[in-house]
């Protein structure tokens, strides 16, 4: 895969990222499992990847950092994104009673330097905030991020399914501009097309990363109204491209410059995902699905 620009600042990625998201449903030997999964993704030119301190039970960031350290690939043919905010329960965070968002300035600080002692690097390409805390100090906030970014530690800065207004607030704040949002998109869940993220993002020159591209499974499997209906489309639209119905479900989202977010454990669905950037979607097919989407056939 060719690599592109996330901004207009920067920086290139490949144009489909592997998130690691669904990682405390992972069934076996998660570290056998990773490595895997990884190589895969290097072998197919996916060479960039979404951590975060919660994913996997908290886990994933060292598991991820001891294939690094094993050197099973090189620290500069991979592109880092991890991030922090939301806090989840766990045995290993005893302070934790109750799932909440923190970005405060002494967790931001305390958790980029947890993941880069876990990841093995000594910068993350691109750090983000899990959702807004509403009790955090924003101005305290973004020069925490700030900071981080000046000292070397993080290279740049996005968030996660931030709204509009929330995205403008604290781009207000920073000096740095944000480079991504992580928000829900896909053929089953096109809100983002409609509540003006998708407008923004683009107004902001960036590419939106679409967190669950094949909507868990459902566009494929769903028996719900909608994704039986996306999905009847799909089948009759891939006849002409002679293609999966999921590399035709990613070529919609690959259409609208937006990135496809990965986060499956089949090996056949991550060459689905890969093989969607050969799918060259005709505008009108695009809107045919849209509409299928929308309920309007």
């Amino acid at each position: 895969m060719e690599k592109i620009y996330l901004s207009d600042s920067g920086p290139k990625v490949s144009p489909a990222v592997y998130g690691f998201y669904r990682w405390h449903d992972v069934v076996g030997n998660a570290p056998k499992t990773m490595e895997k999964i990884v190589n895969l993704c290097l072998e197919l030119g996916i060479n960039t990847f979404d951590h975060a301190d919660i994913y996997g039970d908290y886990q994933c960031e060292e598991i991820f950092g001891n294939l690094l350290k094993q050197k099973s690939f090189k620290r500069e043919d991979i592109v880092l994104f991890t991030k922090c905010g939301l806090t989840l329960p766990h045995p290993s965070q005893p302070g934790v009673r109750i799932k909440h968002y923190n970005t405060s300035k002494e967790h931001i600080i305390k958790s980029v330097d947890n993941s880069l002692k876990k990841l093995h690097t000594d910068h993350i390409d691109i750090f983000l905030l899990n959702h807004l805390d509403p009790l955090s100090n924003l101005e305290e906030t973004a020069i925490t991020l700030q900071r981080l970014r000046d000292s070397g530690k993080i290279r740049n800065i996005g968030v996660v399914n931030f709204t509009v207004f929330q995205h403008q607030l604290l781009a207000s704040y920073l000096k740095s501009p944000i480079v991504t949002n992580h928000i829900d998109l896909n053929l089953v869940n096109i809100a983002a097309l409609d509540n003006g993220q998708i407008d923004y993002i683009k107004q902001r020159y960036m590419r939106p990363l679409a967190s669950s591209p094949l909507a868990d499974g459902r566009i494929a499997n769903g028996t719900d109204e909608v994704a039986v209906r996306v999905r009847r489309k799909l089948q009759e639209v891939s006849k002409k491209y002679d293609a999966d119905i999921e590399s035709l479900a990613v070529a919609w989202l690959v259409k609208l410059d937006a990135l496809p977010l990965i986060g499956t454990f089949s090996e056949q669905r991550i060459r689905n995902i890969a093989s969607a950037f050969n799918i060259k979607l005709d505008h009108q097919d695009w809107y045919e699905l849209y509409t299928a989407s929308r309920g309007e056939l």
